[in-house]
């Protein structure tokens, strides 16, 4: 198989579907957040996506259009992350199979979703409608920890923002070879993957205002309501 079509196999499926049957691969003392010094790394990125009306979201807006795309998981820049899931099951606990690219190699990790946001908070200047989910990394990744993706909708200014925040640190590897390579490059590479995720969804949502169509996921070969994201042309 081509190594650009991994996800497209029954192996792929195959350990997608193995994921029911792992845990959270780290766990914090309850009611403490991640410390710095535990080797923890606290992330914040904020990024303006496009302008709607002050009040509510539009219908087929800018929030609108952009909760879609992350709902579906299209915002990933797919030269570094790309996945697998099963479309049919509801967002909250969803398993998702993350390929991982770096150098021509290849890595998979397994991540849940353990939380969904879809509330308006605070009041008048700073009232904001907010919509997103959460995941934490599974037995086997190179992580530990979790990352949060929300659309906010700023009501009075009509302002539309992504946001990613989480915690991160990484997991013991075995192999020296990738642990050595993860020491090296991965912190850089997670830098780099939030900042063109974000860029990726502005450009996708301004897309579509201006026309485009719609992105959609993937079905996979293996078929089972499988689906690969996020979309790319059949060259990539």
């Amino acid at each position: 198989m081509l190594r650009e079509r991994r996800l497209h196999g029954e192996d792929a499926a195959s350990v997608l579907h193995s994921l029911a049957g792992r845990t959270v691969n780290y766990s914090l003392p309850r009611g403490e957040a991640p410390a710095r010094e535990e080797g923890w790394h606290i992330d914040s990125l904020r990024r303006l996506l496009a302008h709607e009306r002050p009040g509510d979201p539009e219908p087929g807006g800018a929030w609108d259009i952009a909760c879609r795309l992350v709902r579906d998981y299209q915002f990933p820049e797919p030269g570094i992350l790309r996945a697998l899931y099963h479309q049919g099951d509801t967002l909250l606990g969803r398993d998702i199979l993350l390929e991982g690219r770096f150098l021509g190699l290849r890595f998979d990790m397994g991540v849940r979703i353990t939380s969904v946001t879809d509330e308006q908070q605070g009041a008048g200047e700073t009232a904001r409608r907010v919509w997103g989910w959460g995941y934490r990394t599974l037995e086997g990744h190179l992580e530990e920890g979790e990352l949060l993706y929300q659309v906010i909708k700023h009501l009075h200014s009509g302002a539309v923002e992504f946001l990613i925040t989480g915690y991160s640190r990484r997991a013991p590897i075995r192999n020296p070879v990738v642990r050595a390579g993860f020491v090296l490059f991965g912190r850089m590479t997670q830098r780099r993957f939030y900042r063109a995720s974000a860029d990726r969804l502005r450009s996708l949502t301004r897309a579509e205002l201006l026309g485009a169509p719609p992105a959609r996921p993937q079905p996979s070969p293996a078929g089972d309501g499988l689906v690969i994201v996020p979309s790319v042309s059949a060259t990539t």
